[in-house]
């Protein structure tokens, strides 16, 4: 008889930035996730807030973000560096350890940037996914950020079958793009940005901006814009008229108005009732429709649930790999 999967010996595999790619395309992690919220996933239990530590000499931050539901168990540990960038290395490093029942034993360990790089648009999408996905759609894209961020959404809207009309890529210095991660798409420089911000369908902003990267009159009241470059209180990449004006769409609203500059800073303004923010499980789960008279704005910061449910499907698709699973990588299984 085969041996059942939580039976396994103790054996802790390492999952590496090539093998999350070959193990789970964007469209399976978006689907992790949806299924995670439809199957009841309570992001505020699944968790406690992030903990973050300063780095010596304001070199940047350390990371700490555990988790624990039916659908998931682990923790990320993660440093963010943004100095990385002029050594040529990740802003983003670390690792995600996961633990699987009965024994809840070390299973598996994935790169904690790459799984950074799927899980956030995949949140993303999840929360818009009916949206993007209309039939007879097509979107005029404009990403703020050619990093891994920017083209990771860009990459998952296609992977779920997004019409994409055109996409931009909006950056500082357009030499600096790395053209592996942004292919035959425009990239534009920030002074030029305007003309498309007035044609945009969808806005992604994906950037350690402070403050606002554009002025949101410049958008139609059918724009989306998908918001996920901070986790600071003091930070937003979107103006408060956006906020005023849009459906707001959030993963957890405690962790959005602790985390989320581009929500507490309105909030703290008067602009935004606390009460008007939408946590993304009820669009999910269907139990709230998306506006069709204002646009609809996502904001991100991340969340470790995230983490843990995504990086469980590496895992079990791993063992779909190894022939030792079900080999059922869609659907989300309880522990």
């Amino acid at each position: 008889m085969q041996k059942a999967q939580n039976d396994r010996p103790p054996r802790i595999e390492y999952i590496g930035a090539d093998e999350l790619t070959k193990l789970l395309p964007p469209r399976e992690a978006v689907a992790a996730i949806r299924e995670a919220l439809i199957g009841g996933l309570d992001p505020t239990a699944a968790g406690p807030p992030r903990s973050i530590l300063e780095l010596p000499d304001s070199q940047g931050q350390l990371l700490a973000m555990p988790a624990a539901s039916e659908f998931g168990v682990g923790v990320k540990a993660i440093s963010a560096v943004p100095a990385n960038a002029d050594r040529g290395l990740p802003r983003i490093q670390g690792v995600h350890l996961v633990f699987r029942p009965p024994s809840y034993a070390p299973a598996a360990v994935v790169d904690g940037a790459a799984l950074t790089t799927l899980r956030t648009p995949a949140v993303s999408v999840a929360a818009v996914l009916p949206l993007v996905t209309r039939p007879g759609r097509r979107w005029r894209v404009v990403v703020f950020g050619a990093g891994p961020q920017g083209a990771g959404h860009v990459r998952t809207l296609r992977d779920v079958g997004a019409e994409l009309a055109e996409v931009t890529y909006v950056v500082r210095d357009p030499s600096r793009v790395d053209p592996a991660l942004v292919g035959d798409d425009g990239v534009v420089a920030t002074a030029d940005a305007e003309a498309y911000l007035r044609r945009a369908d969808l806005v992604v902003c994906a950037t350690p901006s402070p403050t606002p990267l554009f002025d949101s009159a410049l958008l139609g009241d059918d724009a989306v814009v998908l918001a996920v470059g901070s986790h600071d209180a003091d930070a937003r990449e979107v103006d408060s008229a956006l906020t005023a004006r849009a459906q707001v769409i959030v993963e957890d609203v405690d962790t959005a108005l602790r985390e989320c500059g581009d929500l507490v800073i309105p909030v703290a303004e008067g602009v935004l009732p606390a009460e008007r923010l939408l946590p993304m499980a009820r669009v999910v789960r269907d139990e709230s429709p998306y506006a069709t008279d204002r646009p609809v704005l996502f904001k991100g910061s991340g969340m470790a649930w995230q983490d843990a449910v995504v990086a469980d499907a590496a895992v079990r698709a791993s063992y779909a790999v190894d022939g030792d699973g079900d080999g059922d990588v869609s659907s989300a299984r309880r522990t």
